[in-house]
C-alpha cells in the first residue's frame, strides 16, 4: 500500500515494509510510468522505504491533475 499526501506544493507517496529489491522494482516501474507519461518525480530509495515526489514543474511546481494522474495509475499498477 501507498500512503499519499499533497503538502508544500508536492503529491508526495511512501511506501515501506517492503525489502529494498522489492523497493527497486518499484522504483523502476516508477520511472517506466514516468516515461509512458513523460512526468518525471523524485524517487528515494531508503533501506525499506521508497519516496515519491510529484510537483508540476510548467505550472510553477504545483500540484496538478499530471501529479495525481500518475498516483493514480502508479497505484493501480500495485495491485
Amino acid at each position: 500500500m501507498i500512503h499519499w499526501t499533497n503538502e508544500h506544493n508536492k503529491l508526495t507517496g511512501v511506501i515501506t515494509d517492503r525489502h529494498y529489491i522489492e523497493l527497486v522494482n518499484l522504483a523502476v516501474k516508477a520511472a517506466l510510468l514516468a516515461e509512458k507519461l513523460q512526468h518525471h518525480p523524485t524517487l528515494t530509495i531508503e533501506y525499506s522505504k521508497l519516496t515519491i515526489e510529484l510537483s508540476t514543474h510548467d505550472a510553477g511546481n504545483t500540484v496538478t491533475e499530471k501529479d495525481w494522474d500518475f498516483a493514480r495509475e502508479f497505484e493501480s499498477g500495485l495491485n
